[in-house]
């Protein structure tokens, strides 16, 4: 990607990305030796990690974090890329997959920002999520066992996505929908925080409530202090707030087409979050917007 490149950020996310390159450049990143002290060492192998903070920042939503073998050391996760998690709950051995909102800047430590989905609360899910309220229930001091790094798409910089290819982007779009805004919040920051990095990047982040939104502020900050770089947009399923400037209702053939760019050969679009969205909601308007599959990803 060019120096000029743009990325989207959407209720979901999409990325496409060739095949043989990147093949290549895993392959290659690989046999380099490092001296930088990484924590994840082999991604077929579970670590610990012990639980020294967690924050709650709204009435659902958890900031846990992690801390790393030493102050030197780094997680050792390429943007892009996420984590499993592990533990035996109720007998049962359950795994799932988590972005970090730090990277591997930050030194000793990780975090992870989680919403718990509680036990009695949905109707279609009545036993609430299995991790997230096992997460919630740790102590200062317990331990979570951790597996990577995992995932398909790397970012390599200035406007570079590969996934089992390389792609250069100046157009990158992504859609999400929920807690899927964390590989998006990781990719953004990132970004942003690098000077020479020129793509842009455009959000449409969607909610079913303003309550809902994880990683507001954060986002918004963003936007104010790198307005030049990224562009954000909220839609919820309803609203209770008079002031509320963005938009109400699923993700449309509008929305995308007013908040993020035409399709073209250096447009990347990124979407994550749940199937059913990203089937419905999201392909189909990409469709007649004339997005191509090879300007997709899903996350």
């Amino acid at each position: 990607m060019g120096n000029n490149s743009s990325l989207v950020i959407g209720a979901g996310a999409l990325a496409v990305i060739g095949g043989f390159l990147i093949f290549k450049l895993f392959n290659s990143s690989k046999s380099v030796k490092s001296s930088k002290k990484v924590a994840l060492v082999d991604s077929n192998i579970k670590y610990p990690f012990e639980l020294v903070l967690k924050d709650e920042l709204t009435h659902d939503t958890r900031r846990f974090r992690f801390a790393l073998p030493s102050p030197e050391h780094s997680l050792g996760l390429p943007i892009g890329q996420h984590i499993y998690l592990s533990a035996r709950i109720n007998g049962d051995m359950v795994v799932r997959p988590y972005t970090p909102t730090t990277s591997d800047d930050d030194k000793g430590y990780f975090d992870l920002v989680i919403k718990v989905y509680k036990a009695g609360i949905h109707p279609k899910f009545p036993d609430g999520g299995k991790m997230s309220q096992y997460l919630d229930k740790m102590q200062i001091g317990d331990k979570i066992d951790v597996r990577g790094p995992n995932g398909r798409l790397k970012y390599q910089g200035n406007g570079v996505f590969s996934i089992g290819i390389d792609k250069s982007s100046t157009n990158v779009k992504q859609i999400k929908r929920g807690t899927g805004i964390t590989p998006m919040y990781q990719l953004i920051k990132e970004i942003c925080k690098h000077p020479e990095d020129q793509t842009k990047v455009q959000l449409i982040f969607a909610n079913q409530s303003e309550h809902d939104i994880l990683l507001r502020d954060e986002l918004e900050e963003l936007k104010q202090n790198y307005s030049d770089k990224f562009d954000l947009w909220f839609t919820i399923d309803k609203s209770v707030q008079s002031d509320w400037k963005y938009d109400i209702g699923f993700v449309n053939e509008d929305m995308i087409a007013k908040h993020l760019p035409p399709p073209g050969d250096e447009t990347i679009i990124l979407m994550c979050g749940p199937p059913p969205m990203i089937k419905f909601a999201c392909n189909p308007n990409l469709d007649k917007l004339g997005y191509t599959n090879e300007m997709r990803f899903s996350y």
